[in-house]
């Protein structure tokens, strides 16, 4: 088993969220992983705010924490599949949350998110709300 974590997830560690901060004490033996889209929101989110070198040092920080797992092909083969079937059933996801959702299912991890009302849609997706 395995943990790919989502930025929300990471922004309410950073923000000392003792819920989340338990769980990821509790899951602490639980390999964990972010993907290179939750690092490019997190960098975004840094380069944007009001405190850019401060933010800029703690993704950096997350990023040496963290095994970051970038796009790949068998990534994309899993992305393309969902992206047509629920485009077919009628239901959006939003493309970076279904490189999220493919990374998770392409590697076998639960995703940890407190967004379950957008990656709830992905029935294949394992999801764990830490918050």
């Amino acid at each position: 088993m395995a943990y790919l974590i989502d930025s929300d997830i990471i922004i309410y560690s950073l923000k000392r969220d003792k819920k989340v901060q338990a769980n990821f004490l509790k899951n602490e033996k639980i390999p964990k992983f972010i993907s290179i889209i939750t690092y490019g929101e997190l960098l975004y989110g840094a380069k944007k705010s009001e405190w850019v070198e401060k933010n800029l040092a703690e993704v950096y920080r997350i990023k040496s924490l963290f095994p970051i797992i970038e796009i790949d092909l068998p990534i994309i083969e899993v992305f393309s599949d969902l992206k047509a079937k629920y485009r077919k059933t009628g239901i959006v996801i939003d493309d970076f949350d279904l490189l999220i959702a493919s990374t998770a299912l392409t590697w076998d991890q639960t995703l940890v998110t407190h967004n379950v009302r957008h990656f709830g849609k992905i029935k294949e997706l394992r999801i764990e709300n830490w918050k």
